[in-house]
This record gives C-alpha cells, structure tokens and sequence, in this order.
C-alpha cells in the first residue's frame, strides 16, 4: 500500500477527507500529518482517525529536521492541504514530482505569496471574476508555480460574497483533491 504524509496547517477539513478517501481504498494510506500550527485542529481530525501526527517549527523545516522525519516514514506522495509555509527546497529536492498543492483558484490566477485563503475569495469577488475554481500542481521552489496537474472551474454569478466564493471552492476540493490523488498513486 502506498504511503502519503499530509502537510496542513489550520482546520484540515481537506486532510481530513483525503484520510477518510483511502481509509476506504486499497491503494494507499495517510502515513502522517505534518503541521507547524500546535494549536491546529488538523492535529485532532487526524488523531481522530489515528493517524500519527508531527508538529514541526519553521526552523525544523528549513534546517532539515523535517526531511529526516519524512525519510524515516518514506511516503509514496507528499500533498500539501493548507500548508501555508513555503515548502523548503531540500524536501522538493529529495521527492521530485512527488509533492503536490491544492490551490483555491485558477492559477495561474490569484497564485503566490500571500494568495490563500479568504484573501484570494475577496480578490476574486473584487475583481467580479465569472468563474474560478481549484487547481492541483506539483510543487516546487516558487509559490503556485508547479506544473499543473488537474483544475476544475465553478460558474461565479457576480453577486457572491467572498464567503460563498469559499464554500463554492470547499466542494470542489472535497470532491476532486482525494480523486486526483488517487490516480496518482496509481501511476
């Protein structure tokens, strides 16, 4: 069975329902979720399923700590759920084209630093955008700058509020994230 670790950094509502996807599944397990947010309630969805879970600083991160730990599980696939700390080069270097990122629009629409989150819901809402959606890509060094894996768009009618623009997107993650995993780890 393949392993995935989960990197979140806040609710883990997508966390937790790509743990619940392959708890189903005989392709592949959630391993481990990683947060660098103690106060996260990612740590207690995953617990919920007793799934193990490791809490990192951004120093850990960035000085390796974290690789070592990644090593010692040897996951299959790296996927970023509302992991909001730029993913250090070292883990992008020692897993090629194996960590990937759900993004909340259409990149390379609304990508980069800063762009998550309510602050991307408000920006297309301002910008009374027609449509927007998700979009899977791989990682690498750049925020949002990964190849492109998979995206799926949503009708926008122009008078939402950033907070329904968010819902619209939540059920686009819920739906299509372990999905696309899925197909990946069968590849």
């Amino acid at each position: 069975m393949k392993k995935i670790v989960i990197f979140a950094s806040g609710s883990g509502t997508n966390a937790e329902n790509i743990i619940k996807y392959f708890v189903k599944t005989k392709i592949g397990t959630v391993a481990a979720v990683f947060t660098n947010n103690p106060s996260a309630q990612v740590i207690d969805r995953a617990k919920n399923y007793g799934v193990a879970t490791e809490i990192f600083s951004k120093a850990e991160l960035i000085e390796g700590e974290v690789l070592q730990t990644i090593n010692n599980i040897q996951p299959d696939w790296i996927v970023l759920a509302g992991f909001l700390l730029k993913f250090p080069e070292n883990i992008i270097a020692a897993y090629p084209n194996k960590i990937i990122n759900i993004h909340p629009a259409l990149l390379p629409k609304y990508g980069g630093k800063g762009m998550y989150g309510m602050n991307i819901h408000k920006a297309i809402v301002d910008n009374k955008e027609k449509e927007t959606g998700i979009t899977i890509h791989y990682v690498n060094e750049n925020y949002d700058e990964g190849n492109i894996i998979f995206q799926q768009s949503v009708i926008l009618t122009g008078d939402e509020t950033p907070e329904e623009v968010a819902a619209k997107i939540h059920e686009l993650e819920q739906k299509y994230f372990p999905e696309v995993i899925e197909k990946l780890l069968a590849n």
